[in-house]
């Protein structure tokens, strides 16, 4: 194990020869010591969704145990200024162990740590998106003696200067490679970084969405990371959009995580894809099938759908992508395989045949169960999501799902369809299906009504609720799209506002 640990990119993994979630404060400090850390960083998620960051140089060794034992005071009515007032704002940040890098930018070596919210009397804050969501993937455990994990597929545009070499055709760039592709190694540094960061990556490629605009080209990828415990997902994805966007400053790129940039061209989503365990093994396959677990699971997901809305599509553009033809889910439904329904079913290592000792005639076959690679995959989110809230709110879904008992099962099989919904041969499957949110405010409506699920097991509060709610509605866009066909130049209006979201 130790020498497996020896190769980790993750520097504190490698030299403490253990994995994150065992780091100690004792850890922290030996790292530092050795590695003549000068400074730490406390980063943690505001309101507006951006991670903001107290620096702090090491004085000697006493303050450094000092900040890792107390945390510090910050702001509350900047950070969260919809419910957190002047007249008591003071909140406690404090880090988590488990999250630390070492930051790849900083010139100053400096150690980073995602921070929890306390409140002054030393408890949890209670509408902390990152404690909503660490109460979730408790009450989902307390229920259904299971645990819930999840991974995110990061998409994002990359945007630099318009070379007349080697172009690619117009939304033609799924998995293409360089020289076609312009950016290929910005996304592997990229990665690198990510890994270094903990962050455990799947893998990258550049996707469909490719175009010009005046003399920038945009060029769309996306990097997908492993299925881990769902707080440590949120701490990767929140870790890589922000290495991303600074990587991408220092090479005088622009980069987007925007859910839509102009009309025809792919979105970007951040599909989650979720897995359900227990004692380390996958509970979403029987044999090679997807068994009633897994469907119970889907069934929560369809009941919350419309609403789950609020936590993964949180500005107007987002719903310029929720369009038929455009790479995104229109209809609340579920298949296997198929990229028109809003869950997904990917295929899976469920035919118990050893390929690569078929392409490989040297190879000795493997007798070994892959099944545990199956995942379900929810693709409505994009990337304006509430990263903490979104988690939280699927770990809700599917919590429900297992409270629905006998009629989860019934609904499961109700929304399963089998064909490409958007195609002219079958567009009339949709008619008789649910349609997801077309703006904001219909978003905050069905969160309104479906907000006892969410409040349920005291996961969100009523205040959060509220808040969202009156957050969503504030756009004014119910008649969005309608707006949109008469006054095109609106359009484009609010993707520029909502181009850093």
């Amino acid at each position: 194990m130790k020498e497996n640990l020896a190769m980790n990119l993750n520097p504190l993994v490698a030299f403490l020869k253990k994995l994150p979630e065992a780091f100690t404060k004792a850890d922290i400090i030996k790292f530092c010591e050795e590695r003549e850390i000068k400074m730490i960083d406390f980063r943690y998620v505001a309101g507006d969704g951006k991670l903001k960051v107290l620096n702090f140089v090491i004085n000697n060794k006493d303050y450094l145990e000092q900040l890792l034992t107390t945390g510090e005071r910050v702001d509350g009515s900047n950070i969260f200024p919809s419910f957190i007032h002047a007249g008591a704002s003071d909140l406690y940040v404090v880090p988590r162990f488990s999250t630390a890098f070492v930051d790849p930018f900083n010139t100053i070596s400096t150690l980073s740590f995602l921070c929890s919210y306390y409140n002054k009397d030393g408890q949890p804050m209670e509408n902390s998106p990152e404690y909503i969501l660490k109460k979730a993937s408790a009450a989902f455990t307390k229920v259904t003696n299971m645990k819930f994990q999840a991974m995110g597929e990061l998409e994002f545009y990359v945007i630099g200067d318009k070379e007349d070499l080697y172009l690619i055709p117009d939304q033609k760039g799924y998995h293409e490679s360089g020289p076609f592709t312009k950016f290929d190694q910005f996304r592997r540094e990229c990665m690198l970084y990510i890994a270094q960061a903990g962050g455990q990556i799947k893998y990258g490629h550049s996707e469909v969405g490719n175009f010009t605009l005046g003399d920038k080209v945009y060029e769309q990828n996306e990097i997908e990371f492993l299925v881990c415990d769902v707080e440590q997902a949120a701490s990767q994805l929140i870790i890589a959009k922000w290495i991303i966007r600074e990587l991408a400053y220092q090479y005088g790129l622009n980069v987007t995580f925007a859910p839509k940039i102009t009309e025809g061209k792919a979105g970007s989503g951040l599909h989650i894809h979720t897995c359900i365990v227990k004692d380390g093994v996958n509970q979403f396959v029987k044999g090679v099938k997807l068994n009633s677990i897994a469907k119970t699971a889907i069934a929560g997901y369809m009941t919350c759908a419309s609403s789950l809305t609020a936590f993964g599509n949180t500005n107007p553009t987002s719903y310029f992508r929720l369009v038929p033809h455009q790479e995104a889910p229109t209809s609340i439904c579920w298949g296997d395989r198929n990229r028109s329904v809003l869950v997904r079913v990917p295929l899976g290592w469920t035919h118990n045949k050893d390929m690569v000792a078929q392409s490989n005639p040297l190879e000795k076959p493997v007798n070994q169960d892959f099944s545990q690679k199956q995942t379900i995959e929810f693709r409505s989110p994009d990337g304006s999501a509430d990263i903490y809230l979104l988690l939280a709110g699927l770990a809700v879904a599917a919590r429900h799902g297992f409270e629905m008992e006998s009629s989860a099962l019934n609904l499961a099989n109700k929304t399963y369809v089998d064909v490409d919904i958007h195609s002219e041969e079958h567009k009339k499957k949709s008619v008789d299906l649910e349609q997801l949110p077309a703006s904001c405010w219909e978003s905050a409506d069905h969160l309104c009504a479906h907000r006892h699920i969410f409040e349920k097991h005291g996961i969100f509060n009523a205040e959060m609720i509220d808040d969202i709610i009156k957050h969503l509605k504030s756009f004014n866009d119910q008649h969005i799209r309608e707006e949109i066909k008469k006054h095109p130049a609106k359009m484009q209006e609010l993707v520029n506002i909502y181009f850093h979201c």
